[in-house]
């Protein structure tokens, strides 16, 4: 792969992310402006996901049916609309919407990048590349959280929807075509689905997803509520999750071929049990900063390995594969949400001791013969 088209590729998913994570922190200002329950606007994170998790499954088979640069082309398009939306939303039914279109039409770069990495990246590369990818989406979602803290927050829709535009001039003109990856338009979930290993890939990917967006989603709410934290406040601390983010997707991917992919997750997963359960403490704001830059670490650092895991499977299950690797870790991580927000809204402590322990459990799993990756 040329160096030009995975620039373009960061360039998307940095689009796609720039709002990701802020919208979870400026659910309290979003309730504010319209007068709602936080509980009730904190829906604009499953209404994003789930139909993310979904619209992902289409990808992976669409792009081996046509020209992947025309289906990224029309899906820009669509989600740049979606953004522009919920910038100018009159009111929360519009809200969402916007964010249910924005998951429907941004379910397609993830797949597309993952399955351009492996189809075109030599494997003892792929670790990084996918490190380099993920870093640019964290950067784009750091940028997006610590402007939220600054910006109404109309404007972290309305940025992207313009960006999109300029974007979309730059696919046009430089990205080129991959019609000799266009064989016709099949669904092979089936076979991917018959390997063992790459149905516990999945489920371990669908479990440690459910866990974290349970509590990543509700720590704006958390903050808000139990703490009485500005929205400035908000934004900057859930800006340190991507910040750590950043670097952990560039180690993890580092890692991932140094070390070895199961190695590198482990890691992670074990920083992500430590950050949950650090959480449930009455700590103060400069020590919430140093459990969410490790809670983003390993985050950044797991995703890493087990992405890289995937690009490392038969070339022909790879499309599949790609957009599953979406399809469930959104819709893991809106049951995650989901779940959370019931969880959250009977006890904050109820909710972080139960996802740490679930954390914890998976970890112990992925040491056992119960769920050996690789």
């Amino acid at each position: 792969m040329n160096t030009l088209t995975f620039v373009i590729l960061c360039l998307e998913g940095a689009l796609l992310s720039f709002n990701v994570a802020a919208s979870a922190a400026l659910v309290p200002s979003i309730a504010r402006d319209f007068a709602l329950s936080q509980f009730l606007v904190g829906k604009i994170v499953w209404i994003y996901m789930l139909p993310y998790g979904v619209a992902a499954l289409l990808y992976g088979p669409l792009v081996r049916a046509f020209d992947a640069k025309k289906v990224e082309l029309v899906c820009i398009v669509c989600f740049s609309l979606a953004n522009l939306l919920v910038g100018i939303s009159p009111n929360i039914t519009a809200v969402f919407i916007g964010r249910f279109f924005m998951g429907v039409f941004g379910a397609s770069v993830t797949p597309l990048a993952l399955i351009l990495i492996a189809r075109h990246t030599q494997n003892q590369n792929r670790g990084k590349a996918v490190g380099a990818f993920f870093s640019a989406t964290f950067i784009s979602s750091l940028a997006g959280l610590f402007l939220s803290g600054m910006l109404p927050w109309r404007l972290i829709f309305l940025i992207p929807a313009v960006f999109g535009c300029i974007l979309l001039a730059g696919m046009y003109f430089w990205l080129p075509s991959f019609k000799e990856d266009a064989t016709g338009f099949t669904f092979c979930y089936g076979a991917v689905l018959k390997d063992k290993k790459i149905v516990l890939i999945f489920t371990y990917i669908f479990t440690v997803s459910l866990f974290f967006h349970g509590i990543q989603q509700w720590l704006g709410v958390y903050f808000s509520k139990s703490f009485g934290f500005t929205q400035f406040a908000i934004s900057m601390l859930v800006t340190l999750t991507s910040l750590s983010g950043i670097f952990g997707e560039a180690v993890g991917g580092l890692s991932a071929d140094t070390v070895g992919r199961m190695k590198t997750l482990r890691f992670g997963l074990l920083l992500m049990v430590i950050a949950a359960f650090l959480l449930m403490l009455r700590a103060p704001v400069f020590a919430f900063a140093i459990i969410l830059m490790l809670w983003g670490l390993g985050w950044a650092v797991n995703h890493a390995g087990v992405s890289t895991m995937l690009t490392d499977l038969p070339g022909e299950l790879i499309n599949e594969a790609a957009s599953l690797n979406s399809s469930v870790r959104f819709i893991s991580g809106g049951l995650g949400a989901v779940l959370g927000g019931f969880l959250m809204q009977k006890s904050f402590f109820l909710g972080f001791g139960a996802f740490g322990v679930g954390l914890a459990c998976l970890l112990l799993l992925t040491h056992s013969t119960a769920l050996r990756l690789e």
